[in-house]
């Protein structure tokens, strides 16, 4: 049989289905970046709302938890014996005997959505006591996502 032969169909079909050119490869990736940059340019900041928004849900249900020990106590806790107080009795608060078996947290204390512990001060600089999340970057002050987050802010949700 010589090279010129025709081929049989059987032979045509499988020359035909050997794979994809590299071409459609291309034009398939370039269409998966497009979507995924599409995907990420919407869902990274998205995540750093809801970042600020368990903060600002955590700080409140923490304002929530040093009102009831106040009920319970007549006082909130001093910064000393800060947020560990609504977990743990302190040692040397008066009126211990008030204090509400199991704490005033029922799933412990929480951290903040970077990793943080949450902050306590009273008497409060900014309101009765201050409750406040330093931010993305841990430090005080910041802009952005880098900004304090407390119970003075005037928006809670």
């Amino acid at each position: 049989m010589s090279d010129l032969a025709p081929l049989k169909p059987e032979r045509l079909n499988a020359a035909r289905q050997r794979g994809i050119t590299m071409i459609e490869l291309l034009v398939v990736l370039s269409i998966i970046s497009l979507i995924s940059a599409l995907v990420v340019v919407n869902v990274l900041p998205e995540r750093d709302r809801a970042a600020v928004r368990k903060a600002k849900i955590d700080i409140g249900v923490i304002e929530s938890a040093l009102d009831q020990y106040r009920l319970d106590m007549f006082n909130y806790p001093s910064t000393d014996q800060g947020l560990d107080a609504l977990v743990e009795a302190p040692s040397n608060a008066s009126g211990a005997a008030s204090y509400r078996p199991g704490g005033y947290l029922r799933t412990g204390l929480p951290v903040d959505p970077w990793g943080n512990p949450y902050q306590y001060r009273f008497p409060g600089e900014r309101s009765v006591v201050d409750v406040f999340s330093y931010g993305a970057d841990g430090r005080e002050g910041g802009e952005g996502l880098n900004a304090d987050i407390g119970n003075w802010t005037d928006e809670r949700s």
